[in-house]
């Protein structure tokens, strides 16, 4: 009896409409539905050439198909290119038929390390969508939460050579050396004769394989070469509206006054700000000063009083602002002496009162028994934020935490490939991190539109 050949259905010719194969409820469905990309074009006209060279690829097909590999972690652009040729929901989204080929992988690289380098694109780009969230009403502007997460540098931690830097000193130093002149005036002493300025050096690790990357020593953080990812969320909808790369051994407290002000500055929060969160490695004078000062409710986490050769910790002493002493646990006023160059004002006990009391040898080591204590010019802003952190209304601010930023950097790490840098150098993790918040910026928004027009 005579049988056929099966048919081999990998050698069919079937007529298909792609649209029909990319399930209603995908993701990028809803993407595509609700975020306009051409504002890309507007962004990056200035890099292309209408008249001179080859028709290059489509700008705003470039940026999709980097965003696709963010949005699904996808970790280099050779595979990337792979995962768009056999991937029908990619392919739609892109608007490729079946028999086109996706972009090369090469030119993704070419563009990103050559046409855009050293440009803005990649920032502005971010922009628009962190705006386009503010028109849909998913930015609040009114509590911003700030934190830096490490990420992983392209660099062996055993490569390295000893550098000796200059340690630059903090943007805030004239106002405090102002706020230090003023403060003896008014105690009678003298001004304090300035010092030639000399830049104080430190010997730092420097990577022989990726020098822009910084080595990292933080309790309870793993040790090596690493990036910082600096990023606030706003509360409302925990979209990502700043983001700021800085090499791993820069504390977060010295570049958040500056990023907060690039925010409100550039959405226009002056009006809207009205507290910010944050961890205790912001908890310094000059920054819980002027976000007081810019009529911010700042709440905080506070540091753990350090140890001290002294004995009785500090918070052991009560202050008595309207006498200006600190008061021991036996009722012994410490009285002002000086304010020094560092804005700290000086406190000293009694030798004679203390020489006989009973809490000495737990109190003090010093021979002379006398006691110091000192307190910041701009002590009393901290306090202030303490108390803000232990209100019942801070409490419920500082939970919003673990509910909008920590969350954050989760998901960028686990679903989006942040925890680690497969490139080296500082402008090209610094876009890394943008591309990563724009697609969980962009799923958000699409997410969130969608399930209201449904």
């Amino acid at each position: 009896m005579f049988r056929s050949t099966p048919k081999d259905p990998q050698l069919d010719y079937e007529l298909v409409c792609i649209d029909l194969m990319v399930p209603q409820n995908h993701l990028l469905r809803q993407i595509a539905a609700h975020i306009d990309f051409s504002f890309i074009l507007d962004i990056v006209r200035p890099f292309y050439s209408e008249n001179h060279g080859r028709p290059s690829i489509d700008p705003i097909l470039f940026f999709k198909m980097m965003f696709i590999g963010y949005l699904y972690g996808i970790r280099s652009e050779r595979q990337l290119e792979q995962e768009v040729n056999l991937n029908i929901a990619y392919r739609w989204f892109l608007g490729l038929g079946l028999s086109q080929k996706a972009p090369d992988h090469t030119t993704i690289s070419w563009n990103r390390r050559t046409r855009f380098k050293d440009t803005t694109v990649f920032q502005d780009i971010f922009d628009e969508i962190v705006r386009l969230a503010i028109e849909h009403r998913m930015v609040g502007g009114r509590v911003l939460i700030t934190d830096s997460t490490h990420i992983k540098a392209k660099a062996n931690k055993n490569k390295y050579t000893i550098q000796t830097v200059e340690h630059t000193p903090y943007e805030y130093t004239q106002e405090l050396d102002k706020a230090v002149d003023e403060d003896r005036e008014q105690h009678g002493k003298k001004q304090l004769e300035r010092k030639e300025e000399v830049n104080e050096t430190k010997q730092i690790k420097v990577s022989t394989t990726d020098p822009d990357s910084g080595y990292m020593m933080r309790k309870g953080k793993p040790e090596g070469f690493f990036y910082l990812d600096h990023r606030t969320v706003d509360h409302k909808f925990n979209i990502i509206t700043d983001v700021h790369v800085t090499k791993g051994n820069v504390n977060d407290s010295v570049v958040y006054l500056e990023r907060l002000q690039h925010q409100i500055q550039k959405f226009g929060f002056e009006t809207t700000l009205e507290a910010v969160a944050l961890d205790n490695g912001y908890f310094t004078p000059h920054i819980c000063k002027e976000t007081l000062e810019m009529k911010i409710y700042p709440v905080i986490a506070g540091r753990s009083t350090p140890s001290t050769s002294e004995g009785l910790s500090k918070d052991k002493f009560i202050f008595n602002e309207e006498k200006n002493v600190y008061i021991c646990p036996k009722g012994q006023e410490l009285t002002y002496s000086t304010t020094n160059r560092q804005g700290y004002r000086e406190y000293t006990s009694d030798a004679k009162q203390c020489k006989n009391c009973p809490l000495l040898s737990t109190c003090t080591t010093a021979k002379n028994y006398v006691r110091k204590i000192q307190r910041h010019l701009w002590e009393s802003f901290k306090e202030r934020v303490a108390r803000n952190k232990k209100s019942i209304s801070g409490k419920k601010l500082y939970r919003l935490r673990c509910q909008t930023i920590e969350r954050s950097f989760a998901d960028a790490k686990e679903l989006h490939g942040l925890r680690c840098s497969q490139l080296q150098g500082q402008a090209n993790v610094q876009e890394k991190a943008l591309m990563t918040a724009i697609a969980q910026n962009v799923k958000k928004i699409a997410r969130q539109l969608a399930k209201h027009a449904s």
